[in-house]
């Protein structure tokens, strides 16, 4: 699993674990994101299960197991929170923040230990370290209840499912050009996201953030100009097209 700083400013940072040659076959690829503040870190949709040991692994190098205070799971599914059940193990003194309306559907994955913090439908501000973190609404983007997580200091927007793409994991790290990319994501945006009320509402409020990095939980991620480029093709973009 390879482990990339996008951004480092003293002791905050951000790290990206993915891209996972190793991985077994008919899984799909995702990335993993830890926020680091001070002697506090959160892991943003730590991933599936089969992904635990190399995670664990990898995060490791970057902190004790004991600075890791927070997680966070932007909804339910298995390949955001599988691993649940062996964080539940190893960060006992954790809490995860996670959609109120998921929590009875997360506990099956194993939760003993973890305290979990529902966020409410509206958003929250938590604080790590000397940073505020923002869970921003996206519900059905594709999951009822939804968030994606903004830090106004490194200006980068976890962006989940959106902005998703379904590429090799020798896949540049960075949209180099939109025109190329689009393809890869058209189908995956279209099919997975259902209400484009709610696409509007989510983009709405995502142009008001001041954005350098969006980082979605596959595929490569977006700087400033291909942000903008993003929201503008999103925006047109029908989905819902399974109902037609």
């Amino acid at each position: 699993m390879q482990a990339t700083v996008i951004y480092e400013d003293g002791d905050h940072r951000w790290i990206m674990f993915g891209r996972d040659a190793n991985k077994s076959g008919g899984i799909i690829d995702t990335n993993q994101y830890m926020i680091q503040s001070g002697d506090q870190a959160i892991l943003l949709d730590p991933g599936g299960i089969e992904l635990f040991a190399p995670m664990l692994s990898a995060v490791l190098k970057f902190v004790p197991a004991d600075k890791i205070t927070h997680l966070f799971a932007s909804h339910q599914d298995p390949d955001i929170i599988s691993s649940l059940g062996l964080w539940d193990q190893a960060l006992p003194k954790a809490k995860l923040y996670s959609p109120w309306l998921w929590e009875s559907f997360i506990r099956h994955f194993g939760m003993e230990r973890i305290q979990f913090c529902p966020i409410p439908d509206e958003g929250q501000t938590i604080s790590l370290g000397r940073i505020q973190l923002q869970f921003v609404p996206a519900h059905y983007l594709h999951s009822s209840g939804n968030f994606h997580v903004y830090d106004p200091k490194a200006k980068i927007l976890m962006s989940g499912d959106v902005g998703a793409a379904l590429e090799e994991p020798d896949a540049p790290l960075y949209v180099d050009n939109m025109a190329t990319h689009t393809p890869k994501m058209r189908k995956f945006h279209q099919r997975w996201m259902p209400s484009n009320e709610a696409k509007q509402d989510w983009i709405r409020r995502v142009r008001q953030l001041d954005i350098d990095i969006m980082a979605p939980q596959h595929g490569r991620l977006f700087q400033q100009k291909q942000v903008g480029e993003f929201l503008n093709w999103f925006e047109e973009l029908p989905v819902g097209i399974a109902v037609r």
